[in-house]
This record gives structure tokens, sequence and C-alpha cells, in this order.
């Protein structure tokens, strides 16, 4: 079966420059993604602020053109010029349910802004319709004459998924789309994601910088560096057994009964600056396992495992890939 998306070698650079900064620097938000997704699955993508996660979801319903590669939704290539056709069938959750929604419209008019724009439903049908993505999202139908600062953060995310469901879009894109909420209440919107997947047959990609929440939600864990996916692997795999030094402190990192007592990776420093890379595994200047061969050369993502692709010369800990471990 076609995956519903796919990227090829997808990159957006920002170029940058003035003043005191060299000029003709860039900032390589994504460099070189290649990924899939298959039909009702989750794919969680997680990695540190300022890693690309973000650009790389704006990228997926054109809010941000590529610089160069492809992407395929239905087994087709996708231009800027098929960005109205796109948004019907890919959605995306923003962040901040109290910037994403205008403070001066009704719930109602919010929602069913969508349908009226392509021309979808109206009267009886239109408000008909937008009663049943009120109910869906789990919301009493009081809510439809409230503007949004008369609701919470979690209702006002809720409202935020409503809107995005009112196209039935065949993906939907959740960018950071509980870091904003209490714990609590995060649960109660992961479950939610989860329940509307099931019952919708929806394709979620999932973006959050927070490995715990994405291994609950997800079926499969694309690990994002530096504007490249380093891990990618079965959600379980990932979890039980990352791979990937930067997956590795990711998990240490993460309150767990399970892994007390298990080695801990922890990182050095601070990312590098993205206008300024490190030479060979962007990973490197931090990582407790580098050696020569990780500073003179980047790894490709290779499959280490069935099903398990690491961009790390020494996934295993033990010989580089494709030398003898004897």
């Amino acid at each position: 079966m076609t995956p519903i998306l796919e990227l090829d070698d997808v990159r957006k650079h920002y170029s940058v420059g003035g003043g005191f900064a060299r000029r003709g620097a860039s900032v390589r938000a994504v460099d070189g993604v290649s990924l899939r997704l298959e039909r009702g699955e989750t794919l969680g993508l997680v990695g540190e602020s300022g890693c690309g996660k973000s650009t790389l979801a704006r990228t997926l319903v054109l809010l941000e053109k590529p610089d160069s590669g492809e992407v395929r939704f239905d087994g087709r290539p996708v231009s800027v010029t098929d960005a109205a056709t796109l948004r019907r069938g890919v959605q995306i959750v923003f962040q901040d349910p109290y910037t994403s929604l205008p403070p001066h419209m009704k719930v109602r008019r919010i929602i069913a802004e969508p349908l009226m724009i392509h021309r979808i439903a109206s009267g009886a049908e239109l408000r008909a319709r937008v009663d049943g993505l009120i109910a869906d999202v789990g919301l009493p139908a009081a809510v439809a004459d409230k503007l949004p600062g008369q609701l919470s953060g979690g209702q006002r995310q809720r409202v935020s998924i409503a809107r995005a469901l009112a196209l039935e879009p065949s993906l939907l894109i959740a960018d950071e789309s509980v870091s904003a909420l209490d714990v609590s209440v995060q649960a109660q919107i992961l479950n939610l994601l989860n329940g509307l997947r099931e019952r919708h047959g929806l394709t979620l990609l999932f973006v959050s910088h927070d490995i715990g929440v994405v291994t609950y939600v997800s079926q499969r864990i694309a690990v994002m560096y530096l504007g490249k996916i380093v891990e990618m692997g079965p959600a379980a795999d990932v979890y039980g057994q990352p791979m990937h030094p930067y997956t590795r402190a990711l998990m240490a990192a993460v309150p767990s009964l399970e892994r007390r007592g298990r080695e801990r990776i922890v990182v050095r420093g601070d990312p590098p600056d993205p206008k300024h890379p490190p030479p060979g595994c962007a990973f490197h200047p931090r990582c407790p396992m580098a050696q020569d061969l990780c500073r003179a050369e980047s790894p490709p993502v290779l499959e280490w495992l069935p099903g398990r692709h690491v961009a790390c010369h020494f996934a295993l800990g033990g010989e580089s890939y494709g030398r003898s471990t004897e």
C-alpha cells in the first residue's frame, strides 16, 4: 500500500547575515530528511527545541516551501500550486491554543470557517456539522457560543482540533500541541488524539520535545537533531533499546522505574550553533562515545537492525557499520 506521506531528502535552509554576522551563512533547519508515514499510524517526531521539528511540520503543509527534495502525499508530488488541495487532506494543530484561535470569533464561527471557505456546507447542514465536531472532541454544546478567552487551555486546544477535523483530513499534524498545557490536561488531549485516530482512520504526525509523551502516543518514533533524523524505529524498540547516543540521553532524562540502574548517557554542553554545524557527526561535540571517525565523517542513516534506522557510526556500541566485530 502506498504510504500516505513520503519525504525524500527534504531541505529547508534560512540565509542569515548582516551586521557583524558572516554573510552567506545559513541555518540548516531541515537538512536532508527522508521518511514515510503509513496510513493509520502515529509517527512521533522528537528532538530538542531548535532542531527543526516545527519547520519540517510547516513544510509538510506548505507554510514553508522546501528548498530541495520532494514531498509526496498519496503517492503524488506536491508543490505550492497544490496548497489548497493539500490542506484539505493535511491539517495542522499548532502549539499554543492561546494565540492560534482568533480572539474575536465565537467557537462556532471558528470551526465553521474552513467549511465556509471551501464551500462544503451552509445553513442547517453547516450548523449540524459544527455541532458534531464540538461533540467529537469532547466539548459541551454550550461552548459553541463562547469566545476563546472564555475557555480553558485544554478546551481551546480541543477547539483547534475540531477546526482541523472540519475538512475531514487524512493526516493530522500535532505540532507541540500539548506542551503549553498542564500535565493532567496533556493526558486528556493525548487520549483524545488516540481516540480520533481510531474513530476516523487518521494518520497522525505528533511533534514534541518530550520523548516520554511521544512514546505514549506513537507507534513509531523519529528522533531529530540539528535538522537531521538520527534514529527511527518502532516506539517500543526505541524506548526499550535506544541506539543513538542522543536518543539514549533523551530517554535517560525521562523518569522511569523500569530504567532505574541502567547506564545513563549525559550529553555535554548545548547544541552547536546551527549556522556553523561541526564537521562529521553533528552530535560528536556532545557525545561521550565520539571517536576520530565521528569527527571526520557524517554518518548516513542505515538499517542497523530490522526496522531500526540510525545515523551513528557506532550504534551498537562496538565497531562501525560494515566492519568486523570479531
